[in-house]
Parts: structure tokens; C-alpha cells; sequence
């Protein structure tokens, strides 16, 4: 079985599809496709009930740790329960994603962006000590074309690399941390404590640190540089033009501390450092000058930062696709998809095989078979779906009268030299069929 760095598990086209494709390759006839279509649409229901399960857990132990909750809980919770079903939704987390064929993205990855340059011209920072946990998947690791600005005119293009779609997990330490590091908790942005999930597309791997709740912003050295030389240059005339004023307040100063000789060598008159009112009118217009110069300055850069935020919301939010507990139900449906193809396509090229098949011998098949038929390379994972089919297990005969002695039958089975075994399309459609009509009773087999 051959393994690739470059590619993904993920299949790229809908359940619906593989099935017709799978219908329209010549390999079933008639017959056999009404059936085959059957079992994909009862196995297709049996997986949307397990997978809704999963969700109830999951919506069960995300109540205490949601950032915008509907619902309150009936009782307090002891630190134990608390801890308990933070552990229950984090593994829920990791059980869906990984079904959904997503990639964990380890931590320093992450950290890295923040030392590179963003696409966007900002520099920025996240404070991690804020987290209790934080976890990322991602899928769809790509590259784009974009077009970015020069410096001055015109604009060129670049091939950047983006992850197609990234999930975010943040738990935020409790408000006893912010206390204790005198943070104002009525200034944060998000909840001390509760846990907030993010879904969104096309981020480029440098723009990862933007999607942070925390993450401070402030100017390119690029920026500071042409905010600040112009600001340099508009001050130089103006000191010249206030000078006189600013040294007939220096003369002003300089005699109520009774130093006359050094007055004396500022070359000033000494009626005008004497007379109360060229002082006020020095004093005034020097204010007002300076006072102008810095409020325009003050204006122009509160300006250009809430540019720099306009275009980071304006980036995150065309890019967005779910927050907090609407991720979890994107990310079950995702999952629930997944499964199913996966299923699907091993059922389908077990049952259309001329001969019997290893695990290795039925993983190329179907990568080829899918590189053939739609041009897409994907690493099929063939371990997940062989042990689902393995662990389906139902009655074949539901007429027997002693029909609760009769054992359990697998659809999937290995014989001594490790070739996968598959039950006829009718008999798999009778244990399907046993299977879906016990789901409420049935707890054989658990997420």
C-alpha cells in the first residue's frame, strides 16, 4: 500500500456522486444496482442516526463552555463534572475531525506565522498564555495566485500556499488569571473560560495568527516609515515658524527663576519678556500650533489603524463559515459524508472485484480508480472504513423463529491469508437492513 506525503484522505465530490459514479461503471447490472443503491441509501441513514448521537453528546458538554448559550444549566456543576465534559466535547472534537478527514496542525506551526510576514501589511502578536488549549485542523493544503500592491504603483502577482478549509479550538484560561494580571476583564474581547471555535476558508498559511480572538495589531515598519517621515518633514517648518515664540517663552521662564544673564543671551528685548502680554500671545499661538500639528498627526494615524482593522475583518469575514457551536454541526455533517463515501467505495470495489482482495490490493485499486474516473489523487484511508464494514454486524435470516439465537453475521470478514471476505449484495442488504431497524436497541458499535 503506497503512501503519500502530498496528498489527503479527503474526498472532494458528494456522497450522491460517488454513488452514481459508482452505479454508471458498467461492473453492476440492473439488478444489482437497484440493490446496491438500496444498501448505500439504508447505510446512508444508519450513519446520519450514529453521527446525530455524536452531536447530542456533543451539544450536552458545550453548554457550560459556550460563549453565547441560549440555554442555562439546571444545576451547578462540581469542578469534577465541569473537567469531565470539557475531556468528553475535546475528544468529540478529535473524533469528528479525524472522521471528516482533517489534519491536525501542531501548535508551533502556528507560532511560526506570527515571525513571518502577513500577507496583510500588519504586525502582529497572541499571547498563547491566554489558552488553556488550543487546537487546529486543517485540509486542503494548496496554493494560490494573488495579486498584491507594490510599494508605490501597479501590482504583481504571487503564488501563495492557503489551507482550503481550518478549524479552530480555543479555551481561554479562567478570569482568575486575568485578575491576577491585572487585565480589566470588561475590556477582553472574548470570555474568560468558555471555549470558542472557529470555521473558515482560503486562510493563507501566514494569515493564520489573524484568526486569533487575542491577537494585537499595530504598523509594518514599512507604515511607520511613511506615516512618520512626512510627519518629520510637516514639523520642521513649523518649529522654525514658532521658534521666536518658543524662545520668548524660554526668556519668560528664565527670568522668573531670576537668571538674567542667561536672558541675556537669548538676544531678546527685554520690554516683550517683561510685558505680561506678548508672553500670553506667544504662549497661545505656540498651543495652538502644536497642539493642531499633533492632533493631525493623532487623526492620521487613528486613520490608518482603523484601515488596517478594516481590512482584517473584512478579510475574516468573507472567509468565514461557522462560529462556536455551528462548527459542530458543519463538522458532523462533514464527517457523516466522509464516512459514508468511504464506505461506500470500499463496499463497491469489494463487490465488483474478479478476485479477492488485500487491504493494500484494495487501497490502490480505489486510488487508481479514482485518479482513472475523476482525475483526483487522493491517500484513501482504508483501515477506517474495512473495520466499519467489519463491525456491522446484523442478522441475515430475520424470518427465523429462533431468530435471537441466530448469530450475528459481519458484512466484512478476512480468511487465513488476509483477503477481505464480503457478504452478497443481499444478504449485506439484510444486515444493513437488521441493523438500521434496531438502531435504538442496537449499541454494538460505539463512535
Amino acid at each position: 500500500m503506497a503512501t503519500y506525503e502530498n496528498r489527503e484522505a479527503f474526498i472532494p465530490y458528494r456522497r450522491r456522486d460517488i454513488i452514481r459514479l459508482c452505479l454508471e461503471d458498467g461492473q453492476l447490472n440492473s439488478i444489482d444496482s437497484k440493490k446496491f443503491k438500496d444498501f448505500c441509501h439504508i447505510l446512508s441513514a444508519y450513519y446520519h442516526f450514529r453521527f446525530h448521537q455524536t452531536l447530542e453528546v456533543i451539544k450536552d458538554n458545550y453548554v457550560p463552555f459556550n460563549p453565547n448559550p441560549d440555554v442555562e444549566i439546571f444545576n451547578p456543576l462540581t469542578l469534577e463534572e465541569y473537567d469531565d465534559m470539557e475531556s468528553k466535547l475535546v475528544n468529540a472534537f478529535h473524533h469528528i475531525l479525524n472522521r471528516a478527514n482533517y489534519i491536525r496542525l501542531p501548535e508551533s506551526t502556528v507560532k511560526q506565522a506570527l515571525n513571518k510576514k502577513s500577507l496583510i501589511d500588519l504586525q502582529t502578536e497572541v499571547d498563547f498564555n491566554y489558552f488553556d488549549r488550543c487546537l487546529c485542523y486543517y485540509r486542503g493544503d494548496a496554493t494560490k495566485k494573488i495579486s498584491i500592491k507594490k510599494l508605490f504603483f501597479g501590482s504583481k502577482k504571487k503564488t501563495i500556499e492557503i489551507f482550503e478549509r481550518i478549524v479552530l479550538l480555543i479555551k481561554f484560561k479562567e478570569a482568575a488569571y486575568f485578575r491576577a494580571k491585572k487585565v480589566k476583564i470588561k475590556n477582553l474581547k472574548f470570555t474568560p473560560g468558555k471555549i470558542y471555535l472557529y470555521f473558515y476558508k482560503n486562510i493563507p498559511k501566514l494569515d493564520i495568527d489573524l484568526l486569533f480572538p487575542n491577537v494585537t495589531t499595530s504598523m509594518t515598519w514599512k507604515d511607520k516609515l511613511l506615516f512618520g517621515i512626512p510627519a518629520i518633514g510637516a514639523a520642521i517648518p513649523l518649529i522654525l515658524r514658532t521658534l521666536p515664540n518658543i524662545l520668548l517663552l524660554i526668556a519668560a521662564i528664565l527670568l522668573f527663576l531670576n537668571a538674567q544673564s542667561l536672558v541675556e543671551k537669548l538676544d531678546i528685548e527685554q520690554y516683550k519678556v517683561r510685558d505680561f502680554m506678548p508672553v500670553l500671545v506667544a504662549t497661545l499661538s505656540l498651543g495652538m500650533a502644536l497642539g493642531g500639528f499633533a492632533f493631525k498627526q493623532y487623526t492620521q494615524y487613528k486613520s490608518k489603524k482603523i484601515k488596517f482593522q478594516k481590512t482584517v475583518s473584512d478579510t475574516l469575514f468573507f472567509k468565514n463559515l461557522a462560529n462556536n457551536d455551528s462548527v459542530f454541526q458543519m463538522l458532523i455533517d462533514l464527517a457523516e459524508e466522509e464516512e459514508c463515501k468511504e464506505i461506500i467505495l470500499v463496499y463497491y470495489h469489494l463487490l465488483t472485484s474478479p478476485v479477492p482482495l488485500t487491504p493494500e490490493q484494495l487501497d490502490s485499486r480505489i486510488e487508481e480508480w479514482m485518479e482513472k474516473k475523476l482525475g483526483t489523487t487522493i491517500n484513501f484511508d482504508i483501515h477506517g472504513p474495512l473495520d466499519n464494514l467489519a463491525n456491522i454486524q446484523g442478522k441475515v435470516n430475520q424470518n427465523c423463529k429462533d431468530i435471537e439465537n441466530t448469530p450475528d453475521v459481519p458484512l466484512l470478514t478476512y480468511d487465513e491469508q488476509g483477503y477481505c471476505q464480503l457478504l452478497s449484495l443481499d444478504d449485506s442488504k439484510a444486515v444493513i437492513d437488521y441493523v438500521w431497524d434496531n438502531a435504538f436497541n442496537y449499541n454494538a458499535i460505539a463512535l
